[in-house]
């Protein structure tokens, strides 16, 4: 877990939210290793994202980063230039050091954002939700808490 401090923003929502993101993502990745440990399988469904453990963290992973690229091409920055996830064999190899060096970036692209850029205006997600980038930030937040209580859930069935 990085322990440098986290940068002031323009807009201490985004700060705050950063922060939360990194503490969901770092809890995510202890209780996907203790379920890992556990043998705990995913119950079979048709979205590749869920087919296994390693597909998940996969998941968990890209969407960080991808749901932040989409912000900075929504809000007009330049795309953040961090480097790909790795494969998801690769991945679980390299989940610590992946995950504190994208947290480290994830917080640099929006410190100079103003406060009024993450409200007044909504953009169509990869997935075809209407989000303000506040609420993308927040949906940051849940997407890994989300899995995390769904982990937990299946190692309390598994044993």
């Amino acid at each position: 877990m990085i322990k440098e401090k986290v940068p002031e923003f323009k807009y201490g929502g985004a700060r705050a939210l950063t922060i939360l993101h990194e503490r969901e993502l770092y809890r995510f990745v202890e209780a996907w290793k203790a379920a890992k440990a556990q043998g705990v399988v995913l119950p079979p469904v048709k979205n590749p994202d869920y087919e296994n453990l390693e597909a998940l963290l996969y998941h968990v992973i890209f969407r960080a980063l991808d749901n932040m690229n989409w912000i900075c091409e929504s809000l007009g920055l330049p795309e953040p230039e961090i480097s790909p996830v790795p494969g998801p064999v690769e991945l679980i190899a390299k989940i610590d050091e992946y995950l504190d060096y994208l947290v480290l970036e994830l917080r640099r692209p929006l410190v100079d954002v103003r406060g009024k850029d993450f409200y007044f205006k909504t953009y169509t997600s990869r997935w075809r939700t209407e989000y303000c980038i506040d609420a993308m930030l927040e949906h940051m937040v849940m997407h890994p808490l989300r899995h995390t209580v769904q982990l937990e859930h299946l190692k309390l069935l598994e044993t």
